[in-house]
């Protein structure tokens, strides 16, 4: 698989390990993808070449003599030149744990010994073309300040293009298929038009909000995009540790969304899709993630969502009639969901797709 060969502006991969039959191999991968590996020995010769070399993504072992590859994270990501460049942990240890430990200081992906080509090339090329989009995308937002308002429009238009790639890429490793995205989306504006008719919500749903929160929804697990994908995918139940990288997902999704931020306008569909993104997995009693919210401390929209994305996921991948899925999420009503928008649900069951 060829990420895109160039004859200028080739990616830089740098490469950290003390091991040099670990390096040849990887450098020979990445050669293969037409990106330019770049090799250092261990953790304190990797932050001087860093500066250098200025890589698009690091790949580096864990266990390394000295500094290993757990700190050599933390410092990267501790610096401001290079807190956005991406970093892969490589291990011969699958432990659950450890992948917990490598998200928590930032690291976005995680790859196990022995290496298989085709694994390390998807990785590597995901997350350097969610680096290249990012990076692409923050110099869309310098551009925005001085451009005039027909450029605007068209590059809010392409960020949104983007967002949604991602997206799409996010259900794929998520075994979810396009129209579930789309279905969240138009399901989520048919429950705001009724809760705009409800005199419980018809000071909070505008018409410009019905048309933000239908647009968000389905950025809801964008955050999966940095979810390994056999966790994600994984047929039996999860462990303790692997539910906890899932959960991972929503602040991942958040924080990519931050970086977004711009103004006016736009910022209505980039904070709406934020609260989605964090705090959709929020349960109505507290009991959810990440912050354990309740009640109206959970945003309105992540809450919406909560509810339509259940309904979704019971008709579509448990083929549930509307009917049965809302009689099976009752149990749930004043726990997960809340009652008032569970209540507008019903009213409206007919009119949802």
């Amino acid at each position: 698989m060829m990420y895109g060969k160039r004859e200028q502006n080739q990616e830089k991969i740098l490469i950290v390990d003390d091991v040099e039959t670990n390096r040849l191999v990887l450098e020979e991968i990445i050669q293969s993808m037409g990106c330019i590996p770049v090799l250092a020995e261990n953790a304190k010769e990797a932050l001087e070449m860093v500066l250098t070399a200025r890589p698009q993504l690091v790949l580096t072992d864990i266990s390394m003599p000295g500094m290993d590859g757990y700190a050599l994270c933390k410092a990267l990501k501790g610096k401001e030149e290079t807190k956005d460049i991406p970093v892969i942990f490589i291990s011969a240890y699958d432990d659950p744990m450890d992948i917990v430990e490598g998200l928590s200081l930032g690291g976005e992906d995680y790859i196990t010994k022995p290496f298989i080509p085709e694994v390390v090339q998807a990785r590597v090329g995901v997350h350097l073309s969610l680096h290249v989009a990012k990076r692409d995308l923050m110099e869309m937002n310098r551009r925005l300040q001085v451009s005039v308002s027909e450029q605007l429009q068209q590059m809010e238009q392409e960020k949104k293009s983007i967002l949604y790639a991602l997206a799409g890429i996010a259900a794929k490793n998520s075994a979810y298929e396009k129209e579930h995205m789309e279905r969240l989306g138009r399901n989520c504006r048919i429950v705001a038009q009724g809760m705009q008719l409800s005199p419980l919500f018809e000071d909070k749903i505008s018409d410009t909000y019905i048309d933000t929160i239908e647009l968000a929804a389905p950025l809801c697990d964008i955050g999966n995009i940095g979810i390994p994908m056999e966790i994600l995918q994984k047929k039996t139940g999860l462990t303790g540790e692997e539910a906890a990288v899932i959960r991972t997902h929503a602040e991942i999704g958040a924080e990519l969304l931050r970086d977004l931020h711009v103004s006016n306008d736009y910022n209505d569909f980039i904070s709406t899709s934020i609260d989605i993104a964090n705090y959709h997995h929020e349960n109505y009693d507290g009991s959810g993630y990440p912050k354990g919210l309740s009640g109206e401390q959970i945003p309105l929209a992540a809450q919406i969502v909560a509810v339509v994305e259940a309904f979704c996921t019971l008709t579509g991948r448990q083929s549930m009639s509307r009917e049965e899925a809302l009689d099976f999420m009752e149990k749930d009503v004043g726990i997960k969901f809340n009652p008032d928008i569970f209540s507008i649900c019903r009213k409206i069951l007919r009119q949802l797709c």
